[in-house]
């Protein structure tokens, strides 16, 4: 059975069902809900395909009712990571010498386990756990996964059939081997998705992880976990040990089998595990891979010919889907003089009927921010712009979070291009907005560029195609994901690779070939078929 070339065809990207009212995935998602938010979970370690239990809990809590608590976690410590690298390391061999396509399957079983019979299980997690409403949950937990999970395999099989020239004396080939030694996986909370594909891609290409999952993201990575296991994932191939980072992270970088890193989080932590591996180099056996995706202030600009409806529908879907905790969600915009009285009236008009509520009710457009750290760092930014002389606050500005963790959607406009929140990442429900003078466009662009050390996601609204040229031109590292007359939020895996650089990460694409091949260590392997015998070369023969 594995005597052929197995090439995997371009997948559809799943569809996004419609939770409608009356349809049945409307009916059996309200029906988890409820069994997930009476049930409290207890979530253990999985090392090594079994459940561990440490005795040291987190409580895993609703963001939109923090007095509900949907499940305790056991916490992993020194102990449990340096097992977790013992089992990693122990699966790695079988697992590394199993076929690709026996391991594309099992990614491929999952995908149709979460597409299915896990669907209003995992969306309910992360709605429940992470506060996500119904289509950001489903565009996200089902459609996301499912689509690297299917993609990878595609982009697998195209790598694996890239093979040298042979002659007719010789015969070559290269090996694209896995990583030597573990990698280290560290997810975010705000993506279900991107957990999954942290450990699935690397895996795909033959290496196994140690996983750190975010600790407010634990029950719908606790779910995940279980899926790959159903699909039929071998122990210790992908090990789960929630626990504290710095706890974790000193034992992981200590070990000389640290092959790699897979990260999403914040600058601040990436710089950690940066500077850990750098002052250790010299003790690993191999150059550990660092992939990371880091922060973001993603931006929108508007030309003086753009439509103002599209730019103010952007900024609303942009800015506060899933409370402006994605990485790519745009929290500065440029917009020209001339269009600007539009713009605010179109924008005030749609935030008015904006509703800020509980996930279960599934009129709420917007939810919980995802922890009470996260609202003060939010408000501290709103309270001091309410104070500055530079700033107007255009819509919004409050915050309760007596009940659970909700800020209203909030707009300001500043005169300083270059204040604070111009700049600095929030991760919250909170656009600024810098009103240029329509003969400055130029000059904006090149202010765009130089105000944030960021560079994941930008846009650009523009109808005049002399301008897109040079909007185009002088942005060009400002976003690794770059959209025209379109939001810069919502990339689609095998559509749009997503990934940034400057101070947003590596850009290696996660959703492309590009990321899957920083997991693979190629060996180029010559056979010479009639070897010569004689070490004289025709030259040094006498005329």
């Amino acid at each position: 059975m594995n005597n052929s070339t197995f090439q995997f065809s371009v997948p559809e990207n799943s569809p996004a069902l419609s939770y409608a009212s009356g349809s049945l995935e409307r009916e059996q998602l309200k029906s988890e809900l409820k069994r997930q938010e009476e049930e409290q979970t207890e979530i253990p370690l999985i090392i090594g395909g079994r459940e561990i239990r440490t005795g040291r809990f987190a409580e895993v809590v609703m963001p939109c009712d923090h007095s509900r608590i949907l499940a305790r976690c056991h916490l992993a410590g020194e102990k449990e990571a340096e097992m977790a690298i013992e089992a990693a390391l122990r699966a790695k061999a079988e697992w590394s010498a199993l076929s690709w396509v026996e391991r594309a399957s099992i990614q491929l079983k999952a995908a149709e386990l979460v597409s299915t019979r896990y669907r209003p299980v995992i969306n309910a997690a992360t709605m429940l756990g992470q506060a996500k409403n119904v289509f950001q949950a489903e565009i996200d937990a089902a459609c996301e996964t499912i689509d690297y999970l299917r993609y990878n395999a595609y982009f697998a099989s195209q790598i694996y059939a890239v093979q040298p020239r042979s002659l007719m004396d010789q015969l070559n080939r290269v090996e694209y081997r896995p990583l030597e030694g573990f990698v280290f996986t560290v997810s975010p909370f705000n993506f279900t998705a991107i957990a999954s594909n942290l450990n699935m891609s690397v895996a795909l290409m033959g290496n196994t992880t140690v996983w750190k999952p975010s600790t407010t993201a634990l029950l719908s990575n606790y779910h995940l976990m279980r899926i790959f296991m159903e699909a039929g994932l071998p122990p210790g191939v992908v090990n789960f040990i929630p626990g504290r980072g710095a706890e974790l992270s000193g034992r992981v970088l200590s070990h000389r089998e640290l092959a790699g890193i897979h990260f999403t989080g914040s600058n601040s932590t990436f710089h950690q595990l940066w500077r850990g591996v750098a002052g250790r180099v010299a003790d690993y056996r191999s150059y550990p891979r660092l992939v990371g995706e880091t922060g973001g202030k993603d931006f929108i600009f508007a030309h003086a010919s753009a439509e103002a409806e599209a730019v103010a529908t952007a900024i609303v879907r942009g800015s506060f889907e899933y409370q402006g905790q994605k990485c790519s969600a745009p929290s500065r915009a440029y917009i020209p003089r001339s269009l600007w009285p539009r713009i605010r009236e179109i924008i005030i008009e749609m935030l008015k009927r904006v509703r800020v509520g509980d996930v279960r009710d599934f009129g709420n457009f917007m939810n919980a921010v995802i922890d009470e750290k996260a609202f003060d760092r939010i408000m501290g930014y709103i309270n001091a712009a309410r104070s500055s002389p530079d700033v107007e606050i255009v819509f919004g500005g409050g915050g309760d979070k007596s009940t659970g963790y909700f800020i209203q959607p909030t707009v300001l406009r500043v005169s300083d291009p270059k204040y604070a929140t111009m700049q600095e990442e929030i991760f919250g429900p909170v656009m600024s907005l810098f009103v240029y003078e329509d003969s400055m466009f130029e000059e904006t662009l090149r202010l765009c560029d130089d105000t944030s050390p960021y560079a994941l996601t930008g846009a650009v609204f523009i109808r005049d195609r002399y301008a897109f040229i040079k909007a185009c031109q002088i942005l060009r590292y400002a976003a690794g994901n770059f959209y025209i007359n379109d939001k810069p939020t919502g990339a689609m895996v095998g559509l749009q690779p997503f990934g940034g650089a400057r101070a947003s990460g590596t850009n290696d694409k996660a959703g492309g070939p590009l990321n899957l091949q920083r997991w693979i260590n190629p060996r180029t392997i010559k056979e010479t078929f009639i070897p010569p015998t004689s070490f004289e070369y025709p030259f040094m023969a006498e005329t």
